[in-house]
């Protein structure tokens, strides 16, 4: 049986190696919620770095928002350790025959 990758990958982390690689500038340390010192990227730094023109929460925008979007983006970039696998045994196709259709 072939094995199977259990956990996506964590795109977060992905993204900030390559902000860091690109701005190692903007690299900085601060306090998570637990107090302890973890790496970030200063926005502030990071602006400076680009130097263009970046959009901030007090410029006129559209935006498509929800309360606690902000903490959802989060849970969506962090990885997933759980994979759904098929059981045929209890596989049930569209017509409703027991196997789950074709193989």
């Amino acid at each position: 049986m072939e094995k199977l990758e259990m956990q996506t990958p964590d795109l977060a982390a992905e993204n900030y190696r390559k902000l860091a690689a690109l701005f190692p500038n903007a690299v900085t340390e601060t306090l998570d919620e637990e107090g302890h010192v973890v790496r970030a990227i200063d926005k502030d730094v990071l602006m400076q770095e680009i130097n263009t023109t970046v959009v901030d929460d007090g410029q006129q925008r559209y935006q498509f928002t929800w309360p606690d979007k902000r903490k959802a983006v989060i849970l969506a970039n962090q990885p997933v350790a759980k994979t759904l696998r098929l059981d045929r045994k209890k596989s049930v196709s569209r017509d409703g025959t027991p196997g789950g259709g074709h193989c």
